[in-house]
């Protein structure tokens, strides 16, 4: 009797201790303000992209990737941003790697990685997911 009423113990606790790691409130939200988001469109100039992109919830604008293959998405390219406001925002070297039907992208300054991401085939263009 001892010895389950002991058990019982031990696995009531373990329940709570397991079950209130896994809960997430909504005062816990997750850090996105190193998270963005970039929508690249084709150009009508060969080897150019357009961008509109967001990064966390306050930054948002455009941009302009040229040097890049004339088909396709996946290549080398260069590509400046600007805020909504037409002020300039950041450059990079792109690069962007076709992996299966995925795409993974990185953005360099000076052969420094600065910010990575992963995206798709999309309607519209190449939507992309990125972490800084």
């Amino acid at each position: 009797m001892i010895r389950t009423f002991h058990v019982a113990i031990l696995l009531t606790s373990l329940i709570l201790l397991i079950t209130s790691s896994t809960i997430t409130y909504a005062s816990d939200k997750p850090d996105i303000s190193k998270v963005g988001f970039v929508l690249y469109t084709k150009s009508s100039a060969p080897g150019t992209l357009n961008a509109r992109w967001m990064y966390g919830n306050k930054y948002r604008g455009s941009g302009i990737a040229t040097g890049g293959p004339r088909e396709g998405y996946a290549g080398s390219y260069h590509v400046r941003y600007f805020l909504e406001n037409g002020d300039f925002s950041d450059e990079y070297d792109l690069v962007i790697e076709k992996v299966g039907d995925i795409f993974e992208v990185s953005w360099l300054t000076d052969e420094e990685l600065k910010a990575v991401g992963v995206g798709m085939e999309v309607e519209s263009g190449l939507a992309v997911g990125w972490y800084h």
